[in-house]
């Protein structure tokens, strides 16, 4: 039978065990701070940054949003981060990414602070990834490794493809998961859009993580019985609903549920890790910052 992964009740599992990390922050007089920055009106992100800023209500930690219009020049950005960067109240903050077209979003992840830096993707931080001394797991590929320690599921030996290599799933996960260290020592293959025959790599793979944004693009035919499915994506397809559409993964899940052993659902499966890590990256910037040392799980 197919264990399905449920990632709200592990999300509220390490939300849980980052309170008594809060509450010793809370006892040296810290509350950690975490500010997010949207630039426009793009509804997705406006979705995405109230979800964040409740769950900082939620845990007790000091939520900032800064909002600025679609027109802002960079310089008015770039203002804004300085003043985070130079805020002692704000442990760790993001610019939501996408960002107006006449914005280097590059150049903007350049600018943070590398220690505030709670998404992962600053120059500095995604070099200490690779070298196997990360300062922040960016938050997706984390929750991934979460997940898969909390199926009791190791890695370790095992082949893994992962489908896609965005640099803020497929290419940091693949580097966490070949990393000689608890949840890594996997053999990773990474599939992309050039790949020739992907179906027999992931047919070929333990452990299957789609995260390239195509709808149900894997489906059950390519996999090998038994495997675990880890589905990264979230996208909305057009459906007879009364919002006019629905949900789905990469995966196709009816067809992958027959033949899989463990598989995570769209949406509750992914998701909600990726926001408890950044909630993880948070209190753990707090601690070092303000030189407090807390247990993290």
């Amino acid at each position: 039978m197919t264990r399905v992964i449920d990632g709200n009740a592990v999300a509220e599992d390490v939300r849980s065990d980052l309170s008594a990390c809060v509450d010793s922050l809370a006892d040296a007089d810290v509350v950690p701070g975490l500010a997010t920055v949207l630039v426009g009106n793009d509804p997705a992100s406006e979705t995405y940054v109230s979800m964040k800023q409740r769950d900082c209500e939620e845990m007790g930690l000091n939520g900032v949003h800064v909002e600025l219009e679609a027109e802002a020049s960079p310089e008015e950005l770039y203002d804004t981060i300085e003043d985070l960067n130079a805020d002692p109240e704000i442990h760790g903050y993001l610019v939501q990414d996408p960002v107006p077209d006449h914005i280097d979003y590059d150049e903007v992840l350049r600018r943070i602070d590398p220690a505030k830096d709670v998404d992962g993707f600053h120059p500095a931080n995604v070099g200490r990834l690779v070298g196997g001394n990360p300062r922040f797991k960016p938050c997706t590929p984390h929750g991934v490794q979460k997940l898969l320690e909390a199926a009791e599921i190791d890695p370790e030996g095992k082949d893994v493809t992962i489908v896609g290599r965005s640099s803020i799933v497929g290419k940091p996960l693949a580097n966490l998961l070949l990393q000689k260290t608890d949840g890594g020592n996997a053999t990773v293959t990474v599939c992309h859009s050039r790949t020739v025959d992907m179906a027999a790599k992931t047919r070929g793979a333990d452990i299957v993580i789609a995260a390239v944004g195509v709808p149900e693009l894997v489906d059950g035919s390519m996999l090998s019985e038994g495997a675990v499915v880890i589905d990264v994506g979230v996208n909305r397809v057009e459906a007879d609903t009364e919002k006019g559409y629905e949900l789905v993964g990469d995966v196709e899940y009816e067809s992958a549920e027959g033949k899989a052993s463990v598989i995570t659902p769209v949406p509750g499966g992914v998701g909600p890790m990726t926001r408890a890590m950044l909630l993880y990256n948070t209190v753990k910037a707090a601690g070092e910052q303000e030189g407090v040392t807390i247990d993290l799980p």
